[in-house]
């Protein structure tokens, strides 16, 4: 098996091998000869370089069909399910400015365009500020306008690289670890507030608030303003303290008639016009009737158990993520719901016989990871737990097939429904329901 990027089924094209693997090889097209009837025009100029929205070339029809192939072939594959009936996708409300977080990364090391190579007399600057350029983590591609987010996204973020370049502060670069500017994240909510979090190299306060009281001047729309100084050799900003320039320490979603607080380290579902879908779909297939204990893994901000817990008697969230789990106690109190209980650790430590026997054994179990998956230690205490039904939200369809087959000793596959929460991409939001044989 072959998987190639940028061809659509239908294209009939050369293709040059890249890498090797064990069951499949990957490769990219070197001459096209005949373009298939089902390939429509790209909407955005960043197309084909940029790692995002790479299903452009294909009408939203095709996108669904092929998204549901896809569950079910990870589920034939990978999870050794066999032929599973799997529910109709339900399409994105939005097929554009449906995101409601997005991440950049500043560079000195731009990837650039045919067009800014040959095209001009001016020689463009080295420095990007955008999204990494597909296997070239060091090379940024500079982005003037993305179509994943509403307004004011794009602003902010030319605005930022503007009087970056004015005032000659250092970008990132990654390969040596040194630089200035690192990571820019910008969140909104469906009630319009806006949060900016920049994350430094380096402790410099006068560059820092230089920076920050020009955001904070020039958009007044921003709810919420704060900064991190990461020195670490990742981007990740999950384990270190946030300072709060402006505005509020959150922002605030509202998901049917209840109101959630994100932080800068939140997890919450990337498209909002879809999460009440979401919700209720999970809802729907753990069909609770009021007297269950409820395990929900991976809780984030308390989300979904928030959602739920007006259906059970109690239920369990557990987050690593502490700052998340903050915000879940807050949404319990904000949305008056008193049989919801948080803990903060990670899940593969915090599912003991000891929690099971102060909490209750699990009569559903819901888990919503990150894309890795469940940790193989807890599939194994779930196995050992054995709640009636498990809700296996994913964003990852492989690691969740995975998943499936080492569950497949207790449980069988109830229902599968996709949910499309980010339309041109490959990437699908899958719900599998699994009862205890």
């Amino acid at each position: 098996m072959v998987f190639v990027t940028n061809l659509v089924p239908g294209d009939i094209a050369d293709i040059k091998i890249k890498s090797r693997h064990k069951n499949y090889l990957t490769g990219y097209p070197v001459k096209i000869h005949k373009l298939s009837p089902k390939r429509i025009t790209p909407f955005c100029e960043y197309f084909g370089i940029c790692g995002g929205c790479n299903w452009q070339q294909l009408p939203y029809e095709e996108q669904l069909k092929y998204k549901q192939q896809q569950v079910a072939d990870n589920l034939e594959r990978i999870g050794k399910a066999g032929s599973q009936e799997i529910s109709s996708i339900i399409p994105s409300v939005m097929l554009t400015n449906y995101r409601n977080k997005l991440e950049f990364a500043f560079s000195e090391n731009r990837w650039f365009l045919k067009n800014e190579i040959h095209g001009t007399n001016e020689s463009p600057t080295r420095k990007a500020l955008g999204f990494h350029v597909p296997e070239m983590y060091n090379r940024v591609l500079d982005i003037k306008k993305c179509y994943l987010q509403d307004e004011p996204s794009n602003q902010i973020r030319n605005a930022i690289r503007e009087y970056a370049l004015e005032k000659n502060l250092d970008f990132f670069n990654s390969r040596k670890q040194q630089g200035f500017l690192r990571n820019l994240i910008i969140r909104n909510t469906s009630a319009g507030e806006w949060m900016v979090v920049l994350s430094f190299f380096r402790d410099e306060k006068e560059a820092i608030d230089g920076l920050m009281s020009y955001i904070a001047q020039k958009f007044t729309e921003i709810t919420s303003l704060m900064y991190v100084i990461n020195p670490k050799g990742n981007d990740t900003i999950s384990d270190l303290p946030v300072f709060q320039f402006k505005g509020s320490n959150c922002i605030t979603e509202k998901v049917d008639n209840l109101i959630f607080k994100i932080g800068p380290r939140s997890f919450f579902q990337p498209n909002t016009q879809l999460t009440d879908t979401l919700y209720k779909v999970v809802a729907d297939l753990a069909g609770l009737k009021g007297n269950e204990v409820v395990y929900d893994l991976y809780t984030g901000i308390g989300a979904i158990a928030i959602y739920i817990s007006r259906q059970c008697m109690k239920v369990i969230g557990i987050e690593n993520i502490a700052e998340a789990v903050e915000n879940a106690r807050e949404n319990a109190i904000i949305n008056n719901i008193k049989n919801a209980e948080f803990i903060t650790g990670d899940v593969k430590d915090i599912l003991t016989s000891q929690l099971i026997t102060e909490k209750g054994n699990p009569d559903t179990v819901i888990v919503d990871p990150p894309r890795s998956g469940i940790h193989k230690t807890v599939t194994g205490k779930l196995i050992s737990l054995q709640p009636a039904k498990i809700v296996y939200v994913s964003c990852n369809t492989a690691t969740q097939a995975r998943d499936i087959n080492l569950l497949s000793e207790k449980y069988k596959i109830k229902k599968v429904q996709p949910v499309d929460m980010f339309p041109h991409t490959h990437h699908i939001e899958n719900i599998i329901l699994l009862e205890l044989i």
